[in-house]
Parts: structure tokens; sequence; C-alpha cells
């Protein structure tokens, strides 16, 4: 068969592999790609989900209460840095690894997780990976020392690995993919709500009682959103039990990193979170520092900005709808940098504008970009999803130590320049894939004569 005809223009401006290539890794052209016809979407039947379906609403319900968890705790002493510097007495940098260890460690232990969700199931895992973190999350407040704080920070997320990729795989085979970027969407607008319930009960707790009592708070936040997603979340009715094989798990992860597609899709989820990383790991030093000098608590209130990333994940599937995924793409990346620029104001209120745009397109993207590895996977799912979430929150542990390292030595333009850096980078991608998307369009086109 010949190539041209094996081949189909990616989501992101990449290019498919061929039929041979794309069979091993799992992956296929997505449906709205210039010149091809995307996947064949499996017959919905009476038990798959999608809205205005039984089951879906507390499907929807259950994995927005999982994310708001994970992401509380996950990122529950980010707010609280200077609380942590002052209380342990050391910098920002070394305050700075109570985020990136747990982060770090999530990056880590999420693909060999993932592996397990395959065995035993993506419920059963994502229920012990969130009751697991949870004990651990009422355990951090008790740290005697910064060394201890970080290492029981560590394996909270080392726990939580076993959410996130379980939770796209879980979408990916009970959704309709037609309704599947709308579903991660909520999963990830779970996310922001988490993230901002979390810093704004951590900064006013911590602003009455102490940084502790800030901790202890999002702890029972968490187990609240615990107790709710296990509660709701419908059994999985197309899962298909996998073997615990070593070697199988080896080809499917080198089937998906041999595809062009997810690769640009790694790199895209891992460029975005450096520069959220970066940002939200320093943004509370510039604000308890003149010429703000906010108390703890205003300080915590400020990530009332997540509402935008709630807002604009949920929306990621009709930006797509009308703006195609390469599209939503380079809005999401103009909008991080314009925030970006913005924030090196000396304006109150112009930070405040610009932190809203980075995160309205920092969630965008992700959204974009999760929900094209769920969709491009049909095989190894969980795999696949685990390599991004990998990646993901690896951008994350980098960018969080790197932009407190940048804060340390220039100021806040140190960490913006290293935003900046990061969204070019996402720019570079895509460009590239843009460019290659149109040279395989013209390949198609059958010569004269």
């Amino acid at each position: 068969m010949p190539a041209a005809s094996t081949k189909a223009s990616t989501t992101v401006g990449a290019v498919v592999p061929s039929s041979e290539s794309s069979a091993s890794s799992g992956s296929s052209a997505s449906p709205d790609a210039p010149g091809s016809a995307g996947p064949a979407e499996p017959p919905p039947g009476p038990e798959r989900l999608a809205p205005g379906r039984p089951g879906y609403r507390r499907m929807s319900l259950a994995l927005f209460a999982a994310g708001m968890a994970a992401f509380a705790l996950l990122y529950s002493t980010q707010a609280l840095l200077p609380a942590v510097s002052a209380g342990f007495g050391v910098s920002a940098s070394a305050a700075s690894w109570t985020v990136s260890a747990a982060t770090g460690a999530l990056a880590l232990f999420v693909l060999p997780l993932s592996a397990l969700s395959e065995r035993f199931g993506r419920r059963t895992l994502m229920t012990v990976s969130l009751s697991v973190a949870v004990v651990l999350g009422l355990l951090v407040p008790f740290a005697p020392s910064l060394e201890w704080l970080v290492a029981l920070r560590a394996v909270q997320g080392a726990a939580l690995a076993g959410l996130p990729a379980s939770a796209m795989a879980y979408l990916a085979e009970e959704v309709r993919p037609k309704a599947l970027i709308a579903a991660i969407g909520l999963f990830v607008a779970g996310n922001s709500v988490g993230g901002m319930s979390g810093r704004i009960v951590t900064g006013w707790a911590a602003q009455l009682w102490g940084w502790r009592a800030g901790l202890l708070a999002v702890g029972l936040l968490a187990l609240a959103g615990a107790v709710a997603f296990r509660l709701l979340l419908p059994r999985a009715r197309h899962f298909t039990p996998g073997t615990l094989s070593p070697r199988a798990l080896g080809r499917t992860v080198r089937g998906h990193l041999s595809d062009p597609l997810l690769l640009r899709l790694y790199g895209i989820g891992a460029l975005f979170m450096t520069v959220f990383g970066a940002v939200y790991t320093v943004i509370g030093y510039r604000l308890v520092a003149a010429p703000f000098s906010l108390p703890q608590g205003v300080v915590g209130s400020i990530f009332l900005v997540y509402l935008v990333g709630t807002a604009s994940s949920a929306a990621a599937g009709s930006l797509v709808g009308r703006l195609g995924r390469r599209g939503a793409l380079y809005l999401a990346m103009t909008t991080t940098a314009a925030g970006l620029l913005l924030s090196l104001s000396a304006s109150l209120a112009a930070v405040l504008a610009g932190l809203v745009l980075i995160t309205a397109g920092f969630f965008a993207g992700h959204a974009v970009a999760s929900s094209s590895v769920s969709r491009t996977a049909t095989t190894g799912r969980a795999q696949a999803s685990a390599i991004y979430q990998s990646v993901y929150y690896l951008g994350s542990s980098v960018g969080g130590t790197l932009g407190a390292i940048a804060f340390h030595a220039s100021g806040w333009p140190g960490t913006v320049g290293l935003g900046l850096l990061a969204v070019l980078g996402v720019v570079s991608i895509t460009l590239y894939g843009t460019r290659a998307a149109r040279a395989e369009r013209r390949s198609l086109v059958p010569v004269a004569g």
C-alpha cells in the first residue's frame, strides 16, 4: 500500500505513523485531522456513557471530586511556602521541594501504577490511590522537620500517581468518543477547583492558626472529596483485565514513545506545566513582599483565579469544535504568554489579570493535549495517559524548582523569563507539526498525468 494512503495529519500538526507503526503503538489519527476520516467510533451501545445517558452525571461528579481532592493534596504546601520557609528557617528554593518532591514522585510512579490498573481495574486503583494519599495528608501537618515534610510529601505524590492515568483510561473506555473531550475537561476542571480551594483553605487557616493547621484543613477537604468519589463513581462496564507482564508493558511503552503524535503531545503537556509550576510556586513570595506586602490569607485567596481554569478546561471541547485542536493550542499558548508579560507590572490589578490569563491558557492547553492522548491511543490507554501524566508532572517539578531558583537569582522577571522559554517550546513543537501537516496534505494530492 502506498505510504500516502496510510498516513494522515494529526491534531496538533504531527504526522501519524504508517499502519505498521500505528499497530505497534496503538495510535490512530484524530477525526478532525485534514485528509483523514478519523478512527472508527465504536457503537455507543446502551451502556456507554454520554450526556443525557444514565450514569453520566454521577461519573462526572465522581471524577470532579477525585480531581479536586488530588489537586488539593498535591499542591497543599504551595500557597504556604513563605510560611514554611519562615517556620523552618530555609530559603524559597529549599521550601519549594515540598511541592517538587510530590510532583516528582508522581511522575516516577504514574507509569508502574497504571500497569496495575490494567490488571485490577481503574476504579479499584483510583480508590486505593486516593485513600492512601488522604491518610498521608492527615499525617503531613505533624512533620517535625523540613526533611520529614519533604519525605512524606514524596510518598503522598507516589500514592496519587494511581489516579490521573487511571481516570483518563476509565473515561476513554466508558464514555462515547464524541463526549470524551468534554468529560476530561470536567475532570481537569475538578483539578482546578481542588488547586484553588486547597490554596484558599490553607492560606486562611495558616493566617489564623499557622501553616500546619492549613495542611490539616486540606487533608479534611480531600477526605470529603474521596468519600464522594467512591460513593458516586459507576462500576466500569467496558474494562477488560490484562496481565502484569513487564515485557508486554515495555512493548506498549516503546510503541507509544515511537508515535510522533504522542511525543508531541507529551512535550506540549510538560512545557505548559513547567510554566504553571514555576509561576504558582513563586507567586506567593512575590505577593507577601514589597510593594504588595499581602497577608497569607489574602495570598491564598489570590488562587480564586483557578475558577478561570475551571471554565477554560470545561470549555475545551467547544473551543476545539470552533478552532480545531491546533487552533485551540495556539490560542492557549498566546494567552499564557500574554499573562506572563502582564504579570511583570508593579500594579496588583495587572498581576492578577496576568495570573488569570496564565491560568486560562494553561488549563485550556492541558485539556486539549491530555484528551488528544486518550483519544489517540487505541490500546494501552492507561500507559499512554500515564506517560503523559509522568512528563506533565515532571514539568511541574522542574518548573517549580527552576522557577524558585530563577526568582532567587533575578526576582520575578527571572521566573517570567523561564515561563516564556517554555511557551516558546510549545510554539516550536506546534509550528513544526503544522508545517509537517501541510507537507503531508500536499503529498496526498494526486499528481496530474
